[in-house]
């Protein structure tokens, strides 16, 4: 996503340089994940669509405007119910200090992100229409949450 909004918004600075930092971490995020995958002897699966952040997509307004507003939103919604699972699942690993340790910083670094997606909304659009969206966002994502079986997720 951080790559797409860089080649889509070529005319603002701001969002490329938090873009890029963002795809930079989350790609040093991805590289912890692996070595501990392959450290133990895990099989990685196939990817598949995730229909927690497509039902989201599937919200998003189509004039140039709203919809980057919605992506920075729709954004910070995701990593801010990452950032509540990171910590979860941090907490539920008391015999694995190591692990634990690594979704604590995930945890952490997902809180940062949504900050950083909430900032850049603010940076480019009025204040009242942010928190008004925002709202938007944080209900839909609730119902979504509701309406979506049990299962492994990684948002």
């Amino acid at each position: 996503m951080a790559m797409s909004m860089v080649a889509h918004y070529p005319d603002k600075p701001t969002l490329i340089n938090h873009m890029v930092d963002l795809a930079i971490e989350e790609l040093g995020h991805f590289r912890q994940v692996i070595a501990v995958i392959l450290d133990r002897e895990i099989r990685i699966t196939a990817d598949k669509r995730d229909p927690y952040v497509n039902s989201l997509r599937d919200q998003m307004r189509g004039d140039a405007g709203p919809y980057l507003l919605d992506r920075l939103l729709c954004g910070a919604v995701i990593e801010a119910r990452g950032a509540e699972r990171f910590s979860l699942i941090s907490s539920a690993l008391a015999n694995d200090s190591a692990l634990a340790s690594l979704y604590t910083g995930l945890a952490r670094s997902e809180s940062r992100h949504y900050e950083g997606f909430v900032s850049l909304a603010e940076h480019y659009f009025p204040l009242d229409d942010v928190r008004e969206r925002l709202g938007f966002w944080l209900a839909t994502e609730a119902a979504l949450i509701a309406s979506l079986p049990v299962g492994p997720r990684l948002h």
